[in-house]
């Protein structure tokens, strides 16, 4: 999985447990061309980053920000590959060979470009300019191979098409026509003061029947499938239970196992029959005191990761998290950047 990672170990792993704060969630997007790909979260915030060519010697990657809203700026940041054993305190920053001054570095080989550096690469972009971060006798080239598409939707989900303030389409649109950005979602997380285990919770005279009810939720090959779901059903002492409060439960089970990954399904169910049993996730990695996890990597060697969390808030478990870390380009042990398509704020209880 060397492109993206909202794809099998993810996407075809997650389901989310329909809730009046998703319901009413802004449509995010992810979206990935060539070299370049983009996340957009549900504040309207956008987040393009792009990578060296695959043939590159030396890797490098750039990261473009740009919060919603009327005239908003771009920050572009850099970050080199993590391959080598020292780095330079500078590169200096060059567009179609032409200086642009220096680009300091701090000990993580990250910088920030200046706002005339930015204004100089934006135009760069589009139209497949050689575009290079120099020292030592050392370049970083960075690929400008599907940026234009990327920009593109960017502007497009923004709502920029046809305004000054766009990347690729500019026009004579009023700027202030663009829409603002949204707040960030606030979810109230309840304690659960005890997330121990406990079989007792379930009788297992009753767990056959637990184990059916639960089946039923589950597609064969479809987002919410379990693969390993049939063999470990027939050891009932596998289901592992917590109590969430004094009427709910939390159930969970092996879905599958990977090279490096492993995912389990989430269901909150009554603590006594009729269960009708609710399923969160098909693919959590962690459960910890009225919190959901998951993390995976996009390949072996950990250079691409994406993670999601959940937050039980007495009813139901809310989605509060989902993120990748970029592509799979030996950036950086555990991915270049943080690239969220969900963002909240959970309050947690005091």
């Amino acid at each position: 999985m060397n492109k993206r990672l909202f794809t099998a170990a993810a996407a075809a792993h997650i389901l989310l447990t329909v809730s009046p704060i998703q319901a009413a969630e802004p449509a995010s997007t992810y979206f990935q061309h060539l070299d370049w790909e983009l996340a957009c979260d549900n504040t309207r915030t956008c987040r393009a980053a792009g990578y060296h060519a695959d043939d590159a010697e030396n890797r490098i990657t750039i990261l473009l920000t740009r919060n919603a809203g009327p005239g908003a700026p771009v920050r572009v940041q850099l970050q080199l590959g993590d391959t080598q054993s020292a780095y330079p305190a500078a590169l200096q920053m060059r567009v179609d060979r032409r200086s642009l001054g220096q680009v300091r570095l701090d000990n993580n080989a990250h910088g920030e470009l200046s706002a005339a550096q930015t204004a100089a690469l934006l135009p760069a972009l589009l139209k497949n300019a050689a575009l290079a971060w120099c020292a030592d006798g050392e370049t970083w080239t960075v690929s400008t191979k599907g940026a234009n598409a990327v920009l593109l939707k960017m502007d497009e989900f923004q709502g920029r098409l046809g305004t000054p303030g766009a990347l690729v389409r500019k026009g004579r649109l009023a700027e202030s026509t663009v829409p603002q950005a949204l707040p960030i979602p606030e979810v109230a997380a309840v304690r659960v003061s005890d997330d121990k285990a406990d079989s007792r919770l379930i009788p297992a005279a009753q767990r056959t029947a637990l184990l059916a009810d639960l089946r039923k939720t589950l597609g064969q090959k479809d987002d919410n499938s379990c693969d390993d779901f049939n063999e470990n059903a027939k050891d009932p002492a596998k289901l592992t239970i917590v109590r969430l409060s004094p009427s709910r439960l939390l159930v969970s089970m092996g879905c599958y196992v990977g090279a490096y990954n492993s995912g389990d399904a989430y269901w909150v169910i009554n603590d006594r029959q009729p269960y009708s049993p609710v399923l969160v996730t098909n693919a959590a990695s962690d459960y910890a005191r009225g919190q959901l996890f998951f993390s995976q990597r996009g390949r072996g060697i950990g250079d691409c990761m994406s993670s999601d969390t959940w937050a039980w808030d007495g009813q139901r478990f809310i989605h509060t998290s989902s993120l990748s870390t970029g592509m799979c380009k030996e950036i950086a042990a555990g991915g270049a950047w943080e690239l969220p398509t969900l963002v909240t704020k959970v309050v947690k209880p005091r």
